[in-house]
């Protein structure tokens, strides 16, 4: 979130995130006008399962070296 602040007195008048607002300040009654410049990215989410998931979690015996002994 960002503090949104007076334009000409800095007073703080709010905190969160806008896309549009007007909001006149009780300190000094200067109307401000705010608008986002660019929309928040989107968080990233999970990739969905690989259908052949089964197949890659089984891993192959027959490379590995034998024991000693």
């Amino acid at each position: 979130m960002q503090d949104i602040r007076c334009g000409q007195c800095n007073r703080k008048l709010a905190e969160g995130q806008i896309i549009t607002i007007k909001i006149k300040c009780p300190r000094c009654h200067t109307l401000n006008s705010l608008s986002a410049t660019r929309a928040e990215p989107e968080r990233l989410r999970a990739s969905p399962p690989r259908a052949n998931h089964e197949q890659q979690s089984h891993h192959s015996v027959a490379g590995r070296q034998a024991p000693p002994g």
